[in-house]
């Protein structure tokens, strides 16, 4: 009871020590609040995590190209911006390539989904969502989020650690469990309804009328519904996305807000028709139709790649080429189809498409690599995984291929940080802890060898690699205990 007591106490006078140092007034509401991450960790945590973000978040993508139309949306977010509570902060706005209805924001960007975009109806209820998500940024919701990450990372550990300088702010730009799940931070309710009113203002504020946000909210009930029931049986997807959905108030209940907002609001001038509707549609026709394609043809041939069921991608994949081949995610999922059906030249051509379409298209970098790697030409499929992996930071696949490639060119050293990458991302794989072992014990670390080892002997300890790492085990242990002495 004493050691409990005095841990509590010191959790006690860290918090308040912390408390007093780093109180920082919050840009909306003017209020003293516990901050740990300050803006310029802001600014460089939504730098450092945006990559991986477009690409990895729930959808993935990558950005949707079509230059008019961003420049068309991007200066609708400027203005958005100019008249938000931190207009001095940077933004850029990007259109990401999926078909779930989502939007996002973190310091320094702001995004919208394809298939959001293509449910919504005109300028105002887009500029609603985007001044809803900014309106998080403008309030410091994640970087409250990330606080509370970091408090409950000291009060785990506040008997051994020392915090001096910024070192708490270090813990939360790290590349650990803070940062990893940013995008998924699950917002209080109030933060919600925070983000709302500011929505409101915002959109008020550029002669939009605020009565869009309900629409907006309806648009987006319209579409995350459509987006479920084309999943079908798809269970465990299905069950992700409405966990996604449940960090949100009920539409209902959020509409009731809105109301109450909007009546209260003092009456701003609208321009126009305070709707911007017909310019939107226009604008956005393209998307339309290019969103259909992708919901009819090339997410149903994902998914029937993932079952395995290539003939059936397959034929999906070529009636949505027939209908547009401009697209490299098209060309893209062809290449990984002809590459599991091992017709290499066929994946290596439209591998190539998708890059000269789109020469940051991270996938098909790591289907090149992969490509590679299976012809056995390694110096290339590092070159090709190397730049998909500077695209796309924490592609757990691209890792493991380049670090295996590094593995069979005997540079043992190079092979490690990409192979401990992948295991951290897929902890059961059969095999990659014990090749993490031989790669440690051939770069001379025995220690780390025998526990990766270990790691593998434990999760498949019947296979070839499991023999192996067990073998290794024993012929380790004198050497250890020897160093130990």
């Amino acid at each position: 009871m004493l050691m409990i007591r005095r841990i509590s106490q010191l959790i006690s006078a860290v918090l308040a020590c912390l408390f007093l140092v780093q109180c920082a007034v919050n840009p909306v509401t003017g209020k003293k609040e516990l901050m740990l991450v300050s803006e310029s960790q802001e600014i460089a945590m939504g730098k450092e995590f945006y990559p991986s973000a477009l690409w990895g978040d729930l959808g993935g993508g990558g950005q949707f190209r079509d230059e008019q139309l961003h420049f068309y949306l991007e200066g609708i977010v400027k203005q958005i911006h100019s008249v938000s509570h931190r207009p001095n902060l940077p933004v850029d706005f990007a259109i990401q390539n999926s078909s779930v209805p989502n939007a996002w924001a973190i310091p320094g960007h702001v995004v919208m989904t394809r298939g959001l975009l293509a449910g919504l109806e005109n300028e105002a209820e887009f500029a609603f969502v985007m001044g809803h998500e900014m309106g998080h940024v403008s309030a410091r919701h994640s970087a409250r989020q990330m606080t509370y990450g970091v408090l409950q990372q000291v009060g785990l550990g506040a008997a051994g650690l020392a915090l001096s300088g910024s070192d708490y702010a270090n813990l939360a730009l790290g590349v650990g469990a803070v940062g990893s799940s940013l995008l998924l931070l699950k917002y209080s309710r109030d933060d919600e309804l925070e983000a709302d009113r500011l929505g409101i203002e915002y959109m008020a504020k550029l002669g939009y009328n605020p009565r869009n946000a309900i629409s907006a909210h309806r648009n987006l009930e319209k579409v995350s519904g459509e987006y479920l029931k084309s999943l079908g049986k798809e269970a465990q997807e299905r069950g992700f996305f409405e966990d996604l959905l449940s960090t949100h108030p009920r539409t209902s209940v959020r509409i009731d807000e809105l109301q109450m907002m909007i009546n209260r609001m003092r009456p701003a001038g609208i321009s126009g028709d305070g709707t911007g509707r017909d310019r939107f549609q226009t604008r956005t026709a393209g998307l339309r139709e290019i969103n259909r394609i992708y919901r009819e043809l090339y997410d149903p041939a994902t998914r029937a790649y993932q079952n395995n069921k290539l003939d059936e991608a397959d034929l999906l994949i070529e009636k949505a080429l027939a209908q547009d081949r401009r697209q490299p995610a098209f060309h893209n999922l062809k290449g990984f189809i002809l590459l599991k059906k091992k017709l290499y030249p066929g994946a290596n051509d439209h591998f190539r498409t998708a890059i000269s379409l789109d020469g940051n298209y991270a996938p098909a970098h790591r289907g090149m690599g992969t490509l590679f790697f299976l012809q056995g030409d390694f110096s290339e499929a590092i070159e090709s995984l190397k730049k998909g992996i500077s695209l796309f930071p924490q592609d757990a696949s691209a890792h493991y291929f380049l670090g295996m490639s590094y593995y069979k060119m005997n540079n043992y050293k190079s092979s490690i940080p990409h192979l401990r990458s992948f295991a951290e991302a897929q902890p059961k794989h059969p095999e990659v802890f014990g090749t993490l072992g031989i790669c440690y014990e051939k770069s001379g670390d025995l220690s780390s060898a025998y526990q990766a080892y270990a790691i593998q002997v434990k999760i498949a300890p019947d296979n070839e690699m499991g023999r192996h790492a067990a073998t290794r085990m024993e012929s380790l242990k004198p050497a250890l205990q020897k160093q130990s002495r």
